[in-house]
């Protein structure tokens, strides 16, 4: 068959067209696998670390505590998981607003659940192979395997320059993002932000800015 000669215009068309696409494709199966890896590095090391043996009493609570703190900053995107949760009310926040918020947020997480995670006691822990949700992010589920049987986790990523990161996790079919949003959603309905990070700065102990 004759090859057809097509025109700059048309060549450039086609070229522009297939750059775009290339754009929205889906990540490549082993950039998805990476996510589960990460997670899994992250996870491990706390569990690790909090079944130390050695790390006993107050100080040995608080180098648990800091580690944690440590692990917790490299795992998560804390304003992204703040901008998913505060959805088309992150418009109203200011800017600083908004870093005020993403702070008490992480706070008020810290809070909730750090006593529970000072509770380990060797369980272990699974990870499946990461499941696509959109273009650029995938949940990778898990499962701690307690006494009175396993507890189903959920840890939503999202691909940001190339690295992976947690902005959702669902514990036990309960979504943070989706639990926490509607909290916040009873106080913004009828208050703006400074009434929301009010009542957050009472939550977590923080005085007034």
């Amino acid at each position: 068959m004759k090859a057809v000669a097509l025109s700059p215009v048309i060549s450039r068309v086609i070229a522009f067209s297939a750059a775009i696409a290339l754009s929205f494709a889906p990540l490549p199966a082993l950039c998805q696998q990476d996510a589960t890896a990460t997670v899994q590095a992250h996870v491990d090391s706390v569990l690790k670390m909090l079944g130390n043996p050695a790390l006993k009493g107050p100080k040995g609570e608080e180098r648990k505590r800091a580690e944690v703190r440590a692990e917790a900053d490299k795992l998560f995107d804390f304003v992204e998981l703040s901008k998913r949760t505060l959805g088309l009310s992150w418009n109203r926040f200011g800017i600083d607003q908004r870093k005020e918020f993403v702070a008490l947020y992480k706070q008020l997480l810290e809070n909730t659940y750090m006593d529970r995670l000072m509770t380990y006691a060797g369980e272990k822990m699974t990870f499946s192979r990461p499941t696509p949700l959109d273009t650029n992010t995938v949940e990778v589920k898990s499962e701690l395997q307690v006494k009175t049987g396993p507890v189903a986790l959920v840890f939503r990523l999202i691909n940001q320059d190339g690295q992976w990161k947690v902005y959702d996790v669902v514990i036990e079919g309960v979504s943070l993002i989706a639990n926490y949003r509607s909290q916040f959603r009873e106080i913004l309905v009828n208050r703006d932000p400074a009434a929301l990070l009010d009542t957050l700065r009472k939550t977590v102990g923080k005085g007034p800015k």
